[in-house]
């Protein structure tokens, strides 16, 4: 496994389960020279997709059994409010006090102090004191008022932050006690990249990894370029169709993927860090990135910045494409996604495409 596990137990019935998943979803094409092999599990709160290009019954299943347990594991030591590692860090950080954090939290602490410094502290995961004022950690987010405005200031008045973690060896040592951790927004999409890492160490060179809008894909489906579908904002029906091959990544954040409704209003969990309030003006944004914790990071902090400063957003995390829906439904892109992305609709309202949509110094993805 990429990360070590505490809990060989769970993890070892797997095999088996994913030995009925192969039975179940089968060898697609198993007569044809290239076959694809499709497999789902439940994770992180849904349904991911494994599919594999040209692997045999046995490399699929052990594929699998792996790609399942790291996500099995990983799901276990990243929840943001059930007991845990993520829950002993969090409270630890109140003490303000240097402690060994458990060596499964390492990885997202580091990356995420490098992804909010690049967003300007717009993708900020050190805000969980917010999410559990909205509601929003709990399994079923239920329909409520929204917090009073009064608590809602003094926890954006607390300037929680990942700058304020400091990372010394196997320790971490917080500066500010209203700092809870919350990776759910790239918890995912990371978990995605390591799939992949894994699957390349199997020697596998052509598969797709989905969970809900987040895709990480490497090579191409027997000769063809994997075809990716971002959703309406709506969440229903087929906005339009992203090709992907080679090493790429597409992450949607999107305000029908984690809400609720109160008085006809709805709230979603993409928190504004600057408002404590969910993030207005944004429907859903869509990124492709070589890999997904980045994309999911900058597709969070572009939602926050909103149709008129997402691109300064863009520039300075070095993102190329971007697709984003605002409030009224007209799509924002600049110019790479505009030339990458079939869209399903021709009546769909876009917005213009400044010059400044480009993003300088940005590598291909």
């Amino acid at each position: 496994m990429l990360y070590s596990s505490s809990r060989p137990g769970r993890l070892r019935r797997a095999p088996l389960l994913y030995a009925m998943a192969a039975i179940l979803f089968g060898l697609a094409a198993c007569g044809q020279e290239t076959p694809v092999t499709t497999i789902r599990f439940d994770a992180f709160g849904g349904q991911v997709d494994l599919s594999l290009v040209n692997v045999d019954r046995q490399q699929a299943q052990q594929a699998a059994s792996l790609v399942q347990q790291d996500f099995a594991f990983l799901q276990d030591a990243w929840h943001s409010w059930q007991p845990g590692p993520m829950g002993r860090v969090n409270q630890l950080l109140l003490t303000e006090e240097p402690f060994v954090a458990p060596p499964s939290t390492m990885p997202l602490v580091r990356l995420s102090k490098e992804l909010e410094a690049k967003s300007g502290g717009l993708f900020n995961p050190a805000i969980g004191y917010l999410m559990d004022l909205w509601g929003f950690h709990a399994d079923a987010v239920r329909s409520r008022p929204p917090p009073p405005e009064q608590q809602i200031k003094r926890l954006v008045a607390a300037a929680p932050g990942m700058s304020q973690i400091d990372i010394e060896g196997l320790e971490l040592h917080g500066h500010n006690p209203a700092i809870k951790l919350d990776f759910d927004s790239i918890a995912k999409s990371h978990a995605l990249d390591l799939a992949i890492e894994h699957l390349r160490e199997l020697g596998i060179k052509s598969a797709l990894v989905q969970a809900g809008g987040e895709v990480r894909v490497i090579g191409d489906r027997s000769g063809q370029p994997w075809r990716i579908t971002i959703r309406r904002p709506s969440g229903s029906g087929v906005l339009a169709i992203v090709p992907m091959r080679g090493d790429e990544s597409l992450v949607t954040k999107a305000d029908y993927d984690r809400n609720f409704v109160f008085k006809g209003e709805t709230y979603h969990a993409i928190i504004d860090p600057r408002t404590g309030s969910p993030a207005r003006g944004t429907r859903s944004v869509t990124v492709l990135h070589r890999d997904a914790a980045t994309a999911a990071a900058a597709a969070t902090a572009m939602f926050v910045a909103g149709p008129t400063d997402w691109e300064t957003v863009a520039r300075a995390m070095d993102i190329r494409y971007v697709l984003l829906v605002d409030a009224e439904g007209t799509l924002h892109m600049n110019e790479a996604m505009a030339d990458r992305i079939e869209l399903v609709d021709s009546d769909t309202p876009v917005a213009p495409r400044m010059q400044s949509s480009a993003v300088p110094g940005a590598t291909d993805l």
